[in-house]
Parts: C-alpha cells; structure tokens; sequence
C-alpha cells in the first residue's frame, strides 16, 4: 500500500477536475460551485489530506511562528509566562519557537539571529541581566519582524511591551512592612543593567520619602541573581551593628537563597527577620520560608498579552500600514500578596 500523503493533484485526477479548482474548494473559494466543493472536501477527508504548511506561508508570506526569547524556561515565572504565550498564539493558529538566553547577551544575540534566519514572523523577549544594548533587536525591522517586549523590558519608550509596575508595587510594599513596624527595611536588589532593577531601587527610596524618612544605603546590597552573589550581600547585612528588621529580594528564587544563608546563621526567618519578595510564584507555598508578603508580577497575563500584541502587530502588516509604527504599551499594575503561611 502506497503511505504516500495524499496531494491536490491527485484529488483533482479522481474528480477529473483542475488543480486550481480543487484549492479553490479547499479554501471555501465562492467561485467554486457548492456541489463541486462539496466532492473536494469529501474526498479530501476519505483521503486524509492535509494543506501543505510550508506551500501556505510560501503564498501569504507568512511562517505562522512566533520566536520567544527568554533567560531560562526551567524558571516558574518564565514557564508561567510560556503558557499565556501558547494560550494566545493557539488561538491565533500560530506556534511558537523557543530558545533561552541563560541570561548571557551573546547567547541572547546567538539565539534572535537563529530566529531571525528561521523566518519567525515575529519576536517576544524578556531580556537577559547583562542586556544593555539593543542593536541585535533594532536590526529585525530591516526584516519587518516586529518585536515585543515582557517582563524585562527596555528603558526606551518607542518599544512594545508589556511589563508590571514595580515601581508602584515597590512603593506599596515599603508602606505596608512600615506601617507593621519594621523600620530598617534592606534591599537585596539585581543587576543594574535591567530597568527593573532601577523600579524597584526607585520604588524603595519614594516608599521612604513618603513617610519621611531617610533612606540608609548601607541597607541596600546587590545580587547578580548567583547563590553566591546573595549570600555575599546577606552576609554584608548581617554583619551591620544594627541589623535589618525586613529584607525585599528581587524574586522568589533571591529570596530562597537569602533565606537559606539566614537559616544557616541562625537566624528565626520571618521572626527576628522578615522577607518579602517579587513574583508570587506558587513554588514558595511549598518552601519552609515563604516571604511574608509578594508583589504579584502576573507572568501568565503578561505572556498572554504580549502574544496578543503581536498578533495585533501581524494582521497589521496586511490591514494598515500604520499599524507597526504605533507603540504598544501595556502596564500590568503589581498586587500586593499576604502569605499566611509565613506569619507565625
């Protein structure tokens, strides 16, 4: 028996009609007379045949397939963040090509110049930490394959992406551990390259001058997002005379870390010291030392909405010209998460 797919030519053979007639009726072509499209399509399903992918974008110029850049995949946040991309792109007949940039920018361009030479349509990126420079990015315009950005995002206004406002969540969690009486509030914060970063040092100082209050910079350390780089800046504040009452981490994954050189230093986690944290993720539920309370980050929504960005910015290209030259911007505004498993 010939496992050979079936094709148009042979179904055109069996009707003893022409090719172009059969793609027609394929395709619900209104020229095509109902009986006639009628025994197309029936014969099409008896015989299994499917369209021919590659045939379809080859004529509407079009690969349907989104790249999505991304630091690591094994991260909840990021895999949170994959499946809003997937939710929306399914519904939109798009798939979707991943690659990870294991926060290093030279693989980060490795990765976008093998999209770009696999013909996606478009492309979704959360930056990597070192990422600081964009000219990878900017040069997938000559190519017309628009970019959107998530999560991590450029500092640049004229960029689509979607992002929350850390700024103000920042800002809402130095009010909420103030107002409980925790005074000496520290910041483990990130790298400086990334804007969010700068949201959440910003968020921190505005959190203070709010209530009037000085902000001491020995309380704020740095982590290059290593094990090693937050016990290095936990070992820096727990060595201060006068130690710090509450420690914000840059994300869950900080927070873990900073908590297990606390627990190793005898330390009474969310007692003699309380955490806080970025992201919400559902891993901390099932930690020893959950933070006592989240900024809530939405990585599923964020993905979600920056897929359908792009699919806005794709049917653009075919429905009005000045669709790609407008910026899209979409804030997610960040909730505060009270974990009651942390308050002992």
């Amino acid at each position: 028996m010939d496992n050979k797919l079936p094709t148009i030519k042979e179904i055109a053979k069996r009707l003893n009609v022409s090719v172009s007639t059969v793609s027609r009726a394929l395709s619900d072509h209104p020229r095509i007379g109902l009986r006639t499209k009628t025994q197309v399509q029936q014969l099409a399903k008896e015989l299994g045949y499917e369209p021919n992918a590659k045939a379809i974008s080859f004529k509407q110029q079009k690969s349907f397939v989104v790249g999505v850049v991304l630091p690591f995949i094994r991260e909840e946040f990021f895999s949170q963040a994959i499946s809003g991309i997937e939710a929306a792109a399914m519904e939109s007949n798009y798939t979707i090509l991943f690659g990870q940039s294991y926060d290093d920018v030279e693989r980060e361009k490795s990765v976008v110049n093998a999209m770009r030479k696999q013909r996606v349509d478009g492309l979704l990126i959360s930056l990597s930490k070192e990422t600081n420079q964009y000219e990878h990015l900017r040069q997938l315009e000559k190519y017309n394959i628009p970019v959107v950005y998530f999560d991590r995002v450029p500092p640049f206004e004229k960029a689509n992406k979607v992002f929350c406002n850390l700024y103000k969540g920042t800002v809402e969690m130095i009010n909420w551990l103030l107002s409980r009486g925790y005074k000496r509030i520290a910041l483990i914060n990130g790298p400086d390259k990334l804007s969010a970063s700068k949201e959440r040092l910003n968020g921190y100082i505005e959190g203070h001058s709010r209530r009037k209050l000085k902000v001491d910079m020995q309380l704020v350390e740095k982590t290059d997002l290593s094990k090693e780089g937050t016990y290095a800046a936990m070992k820096s504040l727990l060595s201060q005379k006068n130690r710090p009452q509450a420690i914000i981490t840059f994300n869950e994954y900080v927070h873990m870390d900073a908590v297990q050189y606390a627990a190793q230093q005898n330390i009474l986690v969310n007692k003699e010291i309380v955490f806080a944290s970025y992201a919400n993720l559902p891993i901390t539920n099932y930690t020893a030392h959950p933070p006592l309370v989240s900024v809530e980050q939405y990585p599923y929504g964020q993905g979600e909405k920056a897929m359908e960005i792009m699919i806005r910015l794709l049917n653009g290209k075919a429905t009005d010209a000045h669709e790609n030259e407008a910026v899209h911007k979409e804030e997610i505004p960040a909730t505060l998460v009270l974990h009651q498993a942390a308050v002992y």
